[in-house]
């Protein structure tokens, strides 16, 4: 039954997606986030939180009543001042909050998910009235082919994780993932792209954001002078071994902090790359540094890999792509003469590199045994530490997914899953590229400021560089379509290539 609701709300989710009509788009939307809830708690019937809720039938109708006054709220906030939408978007998309939930800890976007659907009914509201959106202008260019295959590729990928709970070894874990993650992020990305990317929306975005990275630092010192942390038992219990302290600031995975940090970082360098203003670029390049520190504390490697990649994004874009990829390529053969040096490594001793990989290095040899063990349609949704630990390293070993996104979902979803995974990374590429050869400087002989007429295309170059640093993130971590960011960097990309570029 689960199975069958899941697959029903992917196939909401791809009508909120793919429908042309404004007021059925925000009617999908709102359907498929109701029936995300009823599947959770059929899902969830029998757990502990539930289970208190039906002993106590006061303390649920309050809570409804609550919940249901914070939605209305927001709705009213958000249909009577449009740019509080995403600013509120900003606020909450970084901030997951740890709750037991069948039996183990999940960490949970609560407050994003207050406002997507106060988003949603205040969308609703607002097509009803007869509101049209955004509307494109006549100089905004068309999507081209690849570019046009996002949004279906993204609908496919929905659909097809709901139907892979059906043969998933984990189908709790599943649905757990689409309720929680995928149909909520889905009706995220469609809400963002009715938003009006103008200056002003932008501007207001970037100094939230950068106030908010700023407060999350400075939690971050704290608990780096004081050497305590909030929460994260696991993280907690590895401090106490290690001759580094990591931080993890008001995020449950140090690394998940470290990928905010990076991402907000590479912001920041875009906009100072393109500020004309130097005490401006003085003041921005003091805070960069100030995060950058904050970076340090978190001691992620995946973290600092995508910031090098965010960074490099912009320095190619602003200047020279060429002196860019040369520059990378001396880094790479740095990097393969040191690992050469080091021995055994580059003879894919992976009983040596685990260890200097924090276990990873087993963990993707693993996924990659699961992958060639059912290669067509993979374990099933949300089955890969179940599958782990059931094929590969036995039940008491500690894994929650393979800390690579790439073996993830070809252990999960098989060749399937995989191919539509790499198609939508080169859609979206498509679509966060489209216009850039005379747009970006440092990709042609534009001017100064780039050939498009709309001004420096800083936007543009910030929201395409801080993707690629997730992008490689999640290579080497985990959560690309699980990550609210991703959809929120693509619906942004998408608005500003695509629609209402006069504005």
């Amino acid at each position: 039954m689960t199975a069958a609701l899941g697959i029903i709300a992917a196939g909401f989710t791809a009508g909120a997606l793919l429908d042309r009509d404004g007021r059925r788009r925000a009617g999908w939307v709102v359907a498929s986030l109701l029936l995300a809830l009823v599947l959770l708690l059929v899902d969830q019937w029998d757990s502990v939180p539930v289970e208190a809720l039906r002993d106590s039938p006061p303390v649920a109708v309050v809570l409804a009543v609550l919940g249901l006054l914070v939605i209305g709220g927001l709705a009213w906030l958000f249909d009577r001042y449009p740019v509080a939408f995403p600013i509120a978007v900003v606020v909450a998309l970084p901030f997951r909050i740890p709750l037991e939930l069948g039996g183990e800890t999940v960490n949970l976007l609560v407050p994003l998910y207050a406002v997507v659907a106060g988003g949603a009914l205040a969308w609703l509201v607002r097509k009803l009235k007869g509101d049209s959106g955004p509307a494109p202008s006549e100089d905004d260019p068309e999507p081209g082919r690849w570019a046009r295959l996002m949004t279906p590729l993204l609908a496919a990928s929905v659909v097809l994780y709901a139907v892979a709970v059906i043969w998933s070894s984990n189908p709790e874990r599943g649905i757990q993932d689409l309720c929680f993650f995928l149909i909520p992020f889905a009706a995220l990305f469609a809400l963002l792209l009715e938003v009006r990317w103008d200056r002003r929306v932008l501007r207001l975005v970037f100094i939230v954001l950068v106030i908010q990275a700023l407060l999350c630092a400075v939690v971050g010192f704290g608990q780096y002078l004081t050497r305590e942390l909030f929460w994260n038992e696991a993280v907690i219990r590895t401090n106490d071994f290690h001759v580094y302290f990591r931080v993890n600031s008001l995020f449950w995975d140090p690394n998940i902090y470290g990928r905010y940090l990076a991402l907000v970082i590479t912001v920041v360098v875009a906009v100072i790359a393109w500020v004309r203003d130097r005490s401006a670029a003085l003041w921005l390049s003091a805070l960069a540094f100030v995060l950058w520190l904050a970076l340090v504390t978190t001691f992620s490697q995946s973290s600092f890999l995508a910031l090098i990649a965010g960074i490099a994004a912009v320095v190619a874009l602003r200047w020279n792509l060429r002196a860019v990829l040369a520059g990378l390529a001396v880094v790479v053969a740095l990097g393969v003469a040191f690992l050469a040096l080091g021995g055994g490594v580059l003879k894919f001793d992976f009983d040596r590199l685990n260890p200097q990989t924090g276990g990873r290095a087993n963990l993707v040899t693993g996924g990659i045994e699961l992958f060639a063990d059912k290669p067509i349609l993979g374990y099933g949704a949300g089955s890969f530490a179940v599958a782990f630990q059931e094929e590969v390293a036995g039940s008491d070993a500690p894994v929650a997914e393979s800390h690579t996104e790439p073996v993830t979902v070809a252990a999960e979803t098989g060749i399937v899953g995989l191919a539509l995974y790499l198609a939508l990374l080169v859609s979206s590429l498509f679509v966060l590229l489209s216009g850039f050869r005379t747009e970006m400087p440092g990709l042609s002989r534009a001017g100064d400021d780039g050939d498009s007429g709309r001004g420096p295309p800083v936007d543009r170059a910030a929201v395409f560089a801080a993707y690629l640093g997730l992008l490689v993130h999640t290579i080497f971590y985990a959560g690309y379509l699980n990550d609210p960011a991703t959809w929120a960097l693509l619906a942004v990309g998408y608005g500003l290539a695509f629609r209402c570029r006069a504005t």
